[in-house]
């Protein structure tokens, strides 16, 4: 088994590695290139279960040591490694669908309990005192109209976010049979997410970014004097998971603490639609179909 210095020491290696490629690249801004570097968050996610690996909290402990943000992302099928898991700044379940049938269809799960598995793993997730998400990405014609069966898994797990996205078309594949045609339009993804929130009183819509066809849903205690708290103040988590490892553990810490103020361009509603203005935004000159479903 690889050891965590060993996976830390080398994503970082090949992290900069990869940047260092665009150096010179026209276009590409020096303050970017520099910044691009230094490593400061880390993505637990897309390839396998990383909740899986037998040192994932010191490896969590590592990330941390050197003031690296971490977002880990589960499937949803061990509660019980997410009871045991140590904090995180910010901790996704992923919600491919709200009833059993789609969900083995979706996700074609390994376990003949995935289903049990899936309620108890949003259970846990509940009891998480640090952020936690709810990642549902919508396919269509397979799992947008189960409105009711996700406001009841809503009510299971008490996320703090609900990040609903429009399925990515990454082209033909024998081990998917998903077509341009299953993906959503963003329009499409904004009344599904207005007709979710209908369901779970404690929730609102707060920000949009149309370029990943995506929304976020968040609970209204990030909403303070009628303002979204729904970013992450990286410097004050550094500071409170510090404190808790000094502690042994006993001094926890909550999502409200190391929340920031969410910029204007990023709630819902903003003419922006989530788009950072003081970046640019190159739009294809190409004659060819626009076919980004949003």
């Amino acid at each position: 088994m690889d050891q965590p210095e060993m996976i830390l020491k080398e994503a970082m290696e090949n992290h900069q590695n990869m940047i260092k490629q665009f150096k010179g690249v026209p276009g590409v801004k020096l303050e970017r290139f520099e910044e691009g570097m230094k490593v400061k968050h880390c993505a637990l996610s897309l390839v396998g279960e990383p909740i899986m690996y037998p040192e994932i909290n010191r490896f969590l402990k590592l990330l941390h040591h050197c003031k690296i943000s971490s977002f880990l992302v589960t499937n949803a099928q061990f509660p019980v490694e997410i009871i045991n898991l140590k904090p995180v700044t910010q901790l996704y379940v992923s919600v491919d669908a709200s009833t059993k049938d789609s969900l083995k269809k979706i996700d074609r799960p390994l376990f003949k309990n995935f289903w049990q598995r899936f309620l108890d793993s949003l259970t846990a997730l509940a009891a998480k005192p640090q952020r936690t998400v709810y990642r549902l990405t919508l396919v269509k014609s397979w799992n947008v109209d189960e409105l009711q069966a996700y406001a009841e898994l809503v009510s299971l797990g008490c996320p703090d976010f609900i990040e609903v996205k429009g399925v990515t078309y990454c082209g033909e594949s024998s081990a998917s049979s998903l077509t341009m045609a299953n993906v959503p339009w963003h329009e499409e993804v904004v009344r599904f997410v207005w007709e979710l929130v209908d369901l779970i009183p404690d929730y609102e819509v707060a920000c949009e970014h149309e370029h990943s066809n995506c929304l976020l849903i968040a609970h209204r205690k990030f909403k303070i004097g009628g303002e979204w708290w729904t970013w992450i103040d990286y410097n004050r988590f550094q500071e409170l998971i510090q404190e808790y490892e000094d502690s042994g553990g006993a001094r926890t810490f909550c999502a409200e603490d190391y929340m920031a103020r969410t910029p204007h361009w990023a709630l819902f509603g903003a003419s922006e639609r989530g788009f950072d203005p003081k970046d640019t935004r190159h739009q294809r000159k190409s004659g060819s179909k626009n076919i980004a479903r949003c």
